[in-house]
């Protein structure tokens, strides 16, 4: 018997091919912009929401202009309101800045904080959720709002909710969560169309190649020194 966990990988991976194609190539075109223009690329996720950001910033294959938005608390405190507002006040993001904000329930109120700080700084916001879980959710923000509702585009993961995918015969819950699977599916699918489209109209994607490389952490360093004065704040 096969194990289900590659069935059910491989039936997500369709279903986000055919479904975000669409919000793929919207956020794909607001990354060039961005970056043609100047802005950088930041990322922000709370407990295993936190690699999702790591897939998109100082990532092997990845965008140079990008920084990890590193919220001392870590999430401890992503149900108390104020939290998000007061860390966004000393954080460096600039209008024309895109501010990709991570959460699968998306209903926290430190999600939603960041969302609409990063949104009165000037910069767009990618929230990256599980779209139709989020929906069923009431949320836990004064606003009433939850990410998906106030941010600028929307790439959905599109796992169940409460993450738990598999049945298990002989236990009484699903488990199995595939949240950061597929969320790194739709980050380095949007990511790669982005450096395609860059490619396209003539440009070199200033990307990150692996330190391991012989070579390859001087041309990385040298690539970062184009933006010093962005990836070196807080």
């Amino acid at each position: 018997m096969r194990n289900p966990v590659f069935t059910y990988v491989e039936d997500l991976n369709k279903e986000i091919e055919e479904s975000q194609k669409e919000a793929i190539e919207e956020v794909a075109k607001a990354i060039v912009e961005c970056i043609d223009d100047g802005g950088i690329l930041q990322a922000w996720g709370s407990g295993h929401s936190l690699a999702g950001a790591m897939e998109i910033c100082h990532r092997a294959g990845g965008f140079i202009p990008t920084k990890r938005l590193n919220e001392p608390s870590m999430g401890q405190y992503e149900t108390v309101e104020g939290v998000g507002t007061t860390y966004m006040k000393k954080v460096d993001i600039r209008k024309g800045d895109i501010v990709f904000v991570i959460s699968n329930s998306g209903r926290n109120p430190l999600c939603v904080e960041i969302a609409l700080a990063a949104k009165e700084k000037g910069a767009k916001v990618v929230a990256i959720t599980a779209l139709e879980a989020s929906k069923t959710l009431t949320a836990k923000h004064s606003s009433g709002k939850k990410l998906y509702e106030v941010a600028d585009y929307i790439l959905d993961n599109c796992t169940p909710l409460g993450d738990c995918c598999i049945d298990l015969e002989g236990f009484d819950s699903k488990v199995i969560g595939l949240s950061m699977i597929t969320t790194s599916i739709v980050i380095q699918a949007t990511m790669y169309r982005a450096m395609q489209m860059m490619i396209e109209k003539g440009e070199e994607p200033k990307v990150y190649q692996s330190q391991n490389i012989d070579g390859m952490r001087e041309k990385n360093e040298a690539l970062e020194k184009l933006y010093a004065d962005r990836l070196n704040r807080i």
